[in-house]
């Protein structure tokens, strides 16, 4: 059995399903465009070839065995896209949590079931059919969960809405414990700069005490406050909107003290090591075509 254990997301990683770009499947139409960044590159003939990617994860994979982690890959399912395992499920504390992704998304679980298989059974829920929940939204941090959401009227109307406020009230069903703290986040259909897909497009911790954030991404300035608030002014390095755009904010932590980061990151990744964090840099940007980077491309399942 799997003893799943994730409370945060900086503590040392043990175990984590990295996704895969294998078979990745044809450059998809303007019409099957999930984002307006894949949009955008589709448009202009620039979106990323399955070669480039494959290596992209390759490197990925390379640092976390060098820190001697325990990685599971999904199995291969022919030219379909199967990059971002963290839309599919998450961890928090030891339950594992199906997300209620677009349907034709569902496959790609289908292709973790046999880590899924390694699960003590009572320890796997899946929300019900009108929660909206998606694992790049959601932040275990210590007593805190959280939680990115869209509470516009128009909530279905955005394919890029991925969390409802039915997929909160699940959350803090599920850990009464918790303080489940939802942010309502800035969503565009076709400008990637003004669309904050999920939380970690905008806001990322760090280490013990730091974070990457991006104010505009929030749709209340309360919100941004909070976070101000709770983590301080000085331990928050704020990005640019197209430092957003590139994904800044989707790094992933194996330890308080190691950050793997994109390596043209180059104002981050310099205030990182000002911090005292170890960078691993690698080549990521191909993948972040897709608004997704590093974070997405994880489902942490064991962390100390």
């Amino acid at each position: 059995m799997l003893p799943l254990h994730i409370t945060n997301e900086t503590s040392r990683l043990r175990a984590v399903v990295l996704g895969t770009a294998v078979s990745n499947g044809p450059t998809p139409t303007a019409e099957e465009a999930y984002d307006p960044k894949s949009l955008e590159h589709i448009l202009a003939g620039t979106y990323p070839v399955e070669a480039d990617m494959v290596r992209e994860m390759e490197a990925f994979h390379d640092v976390f065995k060098k820190y001697d982690v325990q990685v599971f890959r999904p199995d291969i399912i022919e030219n379909y896209n199967q990059i971002f395992s963290r839309d599919i499920g998450f961890v928090i504390e030891d339950t594992f949590i199906k997300a209620n992704i677009l349907p034709d998304r569902e496959r790609e679980l289908d292709a973790i079931q046999y880590v899924i298989d390694q699960i003590n059974p009572a320890k796997v829920q899946r929300p019900p059919e009108e929660v909206h929940i998606e694992g790049g939204d959601v932040m275990p941090w210590n007593d805190y969960i959280f939680i990115g959401t869209y509470k516009g009227s128009d909530y279905k109307d955005y394919i890029t809405a991925r969390t409802n406020m039915e997929g909160v009230a699940y959350i803090q069903s599920l850990f009464p414990h918790k303080i489940v703290k939802e942010f309502d986040l800035v969503k565009s259909k076709l400008e990637a700069r003004d669309n904050a897909l999920h939380l970690d497009c905008c806001f990322q911790p760090v280490g013990k005490d730091k974070g990457i954030i991006y104010k505009s991404g929030f749709r209340e300035e309360a919100d941004y406050v909070f976070l101000l608030n709770l983590f301080g002014k000085e331990n928050l390095f704020h990005i640019t909107r197209d430092e957003m755009y590139h994904m800044n904010s989707n790094v992933f932590s194996i330890a308080e003290d190691v950050v793997v980061s994109e390596r043209n990151f180059i104002r981050l990744n310099t205030w990182l090591r000002s911090k005292g964090f170890t960078v691993e840099e690698i080549p990521y940007a191909e993948i972040a075509k897709q608004e997704g980077l590093l974070r997405c491309s994880t489902l942490p399942l064991i962390r100390d």
